[in-house]
């Protein structure tokens, strides 16, 4: 539990359609690789038509619960003229789900699918706990708001039935959602999205009324612990978006002939990559100066690869910083084109000119080097952002690569793993089944997962060239013997063969482990990218998932708080380990050993050793990712190189210390293990590895021992990031909680957090080694 346009535009083709080049080994039923899809263009979207046998093994009615549901099956009629608002809302209830006075539960997952067509609908459209609504992403279906619509917004993804900072399991993708119908004066909301983590907002199109005093909005979001979205189009209204959460990452959005392009009432951190606004007034609209946890304001903001046209301020807070600390803000390649101010004050004043021009690299806030403790405030020009060459696109942006949906691709291009043979019933043994699709049909089939859990008792090897589809976030369950020991630990999934290079996509997946499950490696990464081929290897709302849900023996009854589970509560030796020779994209990816039950609602105790390890020589994007509760650390890149990580976020295992890391574990060489730091785990460690960058980060240590008082003294760890002496790396807009101090040097503390206090967080706004 948390404390506290066109399509076009949105994709870029090859992800969309899934082209690229494959490895020569193909499947043993492969007579040629499939590069591209066969899919007329008039056809619905390969998931209308593709055989639908998902289930949820471990709810109370396995054997009749559905998990794909076409909204068309329940009435709904997408004709532009039925209010299809009871439809589509049965459509995602049937079935006794997780709603109001549920809170969590990982029993009842659900696709819901919107074929082409114009939706009206009159109230909100909830989005249920652990649900994926979809459209045809070949031909987006519109959801429109009648004139008379009443209610939050048009999807409503909390309609305060959850604890927003455990609102886990929501993706939305491919629709146009349309408010232009409501007055002008009414608060026309395309979604309100109070969301945590594994949650996602794809190829969506806000439209809104572009009249004189619109009070319309994109996205609404107050509160919570997310998250990812990205691909988004708004055009018109007041704000795109109006935004309060702790941390988010954003990723290519377009704002158009909005009245403010994003506006931000509170964070701790946000990273936008990527960003395009047109024929706005304002672009980012922050309220600032709120110093302290009861008047928290928007905390770290930091902005790369910009294009903003004909808007005349580009960034404005609410107050000025009269020299202090008052909220971070970080600039890195931002093109302007007719933007007189490009960082302002609602009082009038301008802190940076604008015009028609680039900023390299600007900053307002307080900004270290090495190992000097005294940091100093600036609002002015810093020494360029250092990005490697292989983390950028060809027009010197940082890359970036949308989710692969296949949309061109037809039914008979896929290959169902249970039409196989695999069971995923949660009992099963789906090693061979799984292993053997995989070796017959990789590189000329898509290996389409049906929703279900897949339980494998030796190492499952995905070939590179293979592209991996799950639905609801389908499951690999690793358990047995195999995995049992610490000292011997052995992959539940091997992502290609040590050294291997191609493509290698894998979307809405989850890997995980039935416990104890000590000698885990959950996922070893170990595919490279083809020549030529940016993020051709990665994931995409894909998550490592550890105890905490059904099935996995890891839950409140097996591991309570007191530790009397024992041995019996190892969730993993490490979650997920990039290996040298591999490059990954991943995005939306978060790594979860689970501080609490999402299904009987108490805390737990379950160990996982080790979080992400990274000895990749790059490149490797982390783009929105999270890794939290490991034992050792939950980010450690040692002997890496190439690495772009924004945002990345954390927290501390709640019941340290106790026991002292590395305990329950021992320290095990031949992973590197890094130093620890006093009676807590590293939130990210770095051990000589060249040209990383982290641009936004949220490190968060809550408890002690599940004590919060030292929240009061802002101790709740004494250091919680390490760089040692032999690496090169640049960390832009960190935030952390409760560590004494926020930054280390060859294990020694050096950036004390009472100078950096902003807010409930504390915010370093760059540090460099020189």
């Amino acid at each position: 539990m948390r404390f506290i346009s066109p399509t076009s535009v949105l994709l870029p083709l090859l992800a969309l359609l899934g082209l690229g080049a494959f490895v020569s080994g193909l499947g043993t039923q492969c007579p040629a690789p499939v590069t591209s899809g066969t899919a007329s263009p008039d056809a619905p979207f390969w998931l209308e038509q593709i055989h639908h046998q998902g289930t949820a093994p471990f709810n109370s009615n396995a054997g009749g619960y559905q998990v794909f549901r076409n909204v068309k099956d329940f009435g709904a009629k997408g004709d532009g003229v039925t209010d299809d608002t009871a439809a589509i809302n049965a459509a995602i209830s049937s079935g006794n789900r997780c709603g109001s006075g549920c809170g969590g539960s990982s029993v009842s997952p659900a696709v819901v699918y919107f074929p082409q067509g114009t939706y009206l609908v009159s109230s909100p459209i909830i989005s249920y706990y652990y649900t994926q609504l979809i459209g045809d992403a070949k031909h987006m279906p519109t959801l429109v708001a009648t004139r008379n619509f009443q209610g939050i917004a048009v999807i409503d993804a909390d309609p305060g039935w959850y604890v927003n900072q455990d609102n886990f399991y929501h993706s939305i993708r491919n629709f146009k959602i349309d408010v232009s119908r409501m007055p002008t004066s009414a608060t026309g909301t395309g979604i309100h999205w109070q969301v945590s983590q594994a949650t996602s907002l794809i190829n969506i199109v806000f439209q809104m009324s572009t009249a004189p005093g619109t009070a319309h909005q994109g996205i609404w979001m107050e509160n919570g612990s997310g998250g990812f979205m990205g691909d988004l189009v708004f055009n018109g209204g007041k704000f795109g978006m109006w935004v309060g959460n702790q941390q988010f990452t954003v990723r290519n959005i377009t704002v158009n002939n909005a009245n403010t392009a994003v506006y931000g009432l509170w964070n701790w951190g946000w990273t936008f990559q990527g960003v395009t606004i047109n024929n706005c007034q304002v672009g980012f609209d922050l309220a600032t100066g709120g110093t302290t946890q009861a008047n928290q304001g928007v905390g770290g903001e930091a902005i790369i690869d910009a294009v903003v046209t004909n808007t005349p301020i580009f960034v404005r807070s609410s107050q000025p910083s009269n020299g202090v600390l008052h909220g971070s803000l970080v600039l890195n390649n931002i093109r302007l084109n007719n933007v007189p101010a490009a960082v302002a004050v609602a009082n009038g004043q301008v802190l940076l000119n604008g015009g028609t021009t680039t900023i390299n690299s600007w900053a307002q806030g307080n900004v270290y080097t090495g190992t000097n403790p005294n940091g100093r405030f600036v609002q002015a020009n810093i020494p360029a952002i250092n990005k490697a060459d292989v983390l950028l696109d060809s027009a010197g942006r940082v890359f970036g690569k949308s989710h692969p949906q296949y949309a061109n691709y037809a039914p008979d291009q896929f290959v169902s793993v249970k039409s196989q043979g695999a069971r995923g019933d949660g009992q099963t043994d789906d090693t061979a089944a799984i292993q053997a699709v995989l070796n017959k049909f990789s590189g000329c089939k898509i290996i389409f997962f049906d929703a279900g859990v897949y339980v494998v008792t030796s190492t499952i090897t995905i070939p590179a060239g293979t592209q991996v589809v799950g639905e609801a976030w389908s499951t690999i369950l690793g358990t047995g013997n195999a995995f049992f020991d610490y000292n011997n630990p052995v992959p539940v999934v091997r992502a290609g063969e040590s050294g291997s290079q191609g493509v290698l996509e894998i979307t809405d997946m989850i890997f995980s482990t039935r416990g104890p499950t000590a000698g885990a490696i959950v996922l070893e990464w170990n595919v490279h990218d083809p020549a030529g081929q940016q993020g051709a290897a990665g994931t995409w709302d894909t998550h490592i998932i550890l105890g905490g849900k059904a099935g996995t023996n890891l839950q409140a009854n097996n591991c309570p708080t007191s530790g009397a589970g024992g041995n019996n509560c190892f969730a993993a030796f490490l979650a997920l380990h990039l290996t040298p020779s591999s490059t990954a994209y991943l995005e939306g990816l978060w790594v979860w050993t689970a501080d609490h039950d999402m299904d009987q609602g108490p805390q737990i105790n379950i160990y996982t050793g080790r979080g992400i390890m990274s000895e990749s020589q790059g490149p490797v994007w982390l783009v929105g990712t999270a890794s939290e509760h490991n034992i050792l650390y939950q980010y450690y890149l040692v002997n890496a190189q190439n690495h772009y990580m924004g945002l990345i976020q954390t927290e501390t295992p709640y019941f340290q210390p106790n026991p002292v890391p590395p305990a329950p574990f021992i320290p095990n060489s031949a992973y590197k293990d890094p130093a620890l730091g006093p009676g807590a785990a590293w939130a990210l460690t770095v051990a000589n590895s060249q040209d990383i960058l982290v641009f936004g980060a949220g490190l968060y240590s809550f408890f002690q021992n599940y004590g919060q008082a030292c929240l009061d003294t802002f101790n709740c760890q004494q250091q919680i990031v390490d760089v040692d002496a032999a690496s090169t790396v640049g960390i832009y807009s960190l935030s952390t909680v409760a560590a004494q101090f926020m930054l280390s040097v060859g294990g020694q503390g050096v950036v004390p957090n009472a100078a950096n206090r902003n807010g409930f967080a504390q915010t370093i706004t760059a540090w460099t080694r020189s």
